[in-house]
């Protein structure tokens, strides 16, 4: 089974025994590189997003068709520090879409949004917006957009209940995705079951965990830690810029093959996003060095008790990506050039 496939069968509500789908890890590799989630290597690197991108160019449109009144609630300084906040449920302004902008504008900012996934997923990640928003649905999310499009320093950012996104055609230098980002489900219920069903972004767990199956009895004493890190807003992705010392097991202890599972895993958590941000992500982990990531998973946080760890995540010195999975999915995603 595909990692599309597990996420099919999880929006019909259909359960799946996820040791059972842990077996089929090396059949699972074969699968995601042949074609529907292929590894980002850095021969596969191209380019960051430009201002001439299909998301780009909307926001430069939708800019344009502000009136002074929205210009004077969404409109701020590139500089502004609110540019480089993130949290798991916030309103970067106190706007909503829906009651804020004309139905052309909200068409924009769908469309931006969507133009900022993959083909594959674009669908599946606004309906996990729809849902956690409640019953203003997307039109509850808020926007906020910084400096001036056409000036190389502009910024779109939209906001809500599990969601950050950025929109900087590559104005944030040495930054992917334009800065800290923000992505959940809680899909059937706030606590959700050990099997996670309906959950947009539980395959990324069972992928990270086809790695531990992978270690070792030494290696997992390393991997396997108590509790995962505090969430505090923007806090939570704080850079350190350490390249040893950090939680969990360090690259330079895996074999040549584990090392290959977990660039297959970090594409597979990259798969919603479009290729130019999900390349640029890839080339700033491996500018950084790649044997300088650590990943670690936490064993206080299993739901169900099963083994099959619900948080865990891979931290280098300029990079986070910590997928908290009790008692739903919470993920953050910082990756930069340098801390």
């Amino acid at each position: 089974m595909t990692p599309n496939q597990f996420l099919n069968s999880c929006e019909c509500g259909a359960s799946l025994n996820r040791r059972a789908f842990l077996k089929t890890t090396v059949g699972g590799l074969a699968v995601a590189s042949a074609g529907v989630l292929p590894a980002l290597s850095p021969a596969r690197v191209l380019a960051a997003p430009t201002p001439k991108d299909k998301s780009e160019t909307l926001v430069a449109t939708l800019f344009k068709s502000l009136s002074e009144e929205q210009k004077a609630v969404v409109c701020f300084p590139f500089d502004h520090p609110l540019r480089s906040k993130v949290d798991n449920n916030w309103q970067i302004t106190d706007k909503t879409v829906a009651e804020f902008f004309t139905r052309d504008q909200q068409a924009m900012i769908r469309d931006i949004f969507n133009g900022l996934h993959s083909p594959e997923y674009a669908e599946r990640v606004m309906k996990q917006v729809e849902h956690d928003s409640g019953k203003e649905g997307f039109g509850g999310s808020a926007i906020a957009l910084f400096g001036e499009p056409g000036t190389g320093k502009f910024e779109f950012v939209l906001t809500g209940r599990h969601c950050t996104r950025r929109c900087d055609g590559d104005s944030v230098e040495g930054t992917a995705f334009g800065g800290p980002i923000f992505y959940g489900h809680a899909a059937e219920a706030d606590r959700e079951k050990p099997d996670h069903p309906g959950n947009a972004y539980w395959y990324q767990a069972v992928r990270a965990n086809e790695v531990f199956k992978m270690l070792d009895g030494k290696q997992r004493e390393i991997a396997l830690l108590g509790d995962g890190r505090k969430e505090q807003g923007t806090a939570t992705v704080k850079l350190t810029g350490k390249k040893s010392g950090l939680p969990g097991i360090p690259m330079t202890e895996l074999s040549r093959d584990q090392k290959e599972h977990v660039r297959k895993v970090m594409a597979d958590v990259l798969a919603p996003f479009r290729k130019a941000d999900a390349d640029e992500a890839m080339k700033l982990v491996e500018a950084n060095g790649f044997d300088h990531l650590h990943m670690a998973f936490y064993k206080n946080q299993d739901i169900g008790n099963d083994g099959v760890w619900d948080v865990l995540q891979i931290e280098g010195p300029a990079m986070v990506w910590y997928f908290r999975g009790s008692p739903h999915v919470h993920t953050w995603v910082h990756i930069r050039e340098q801390a």
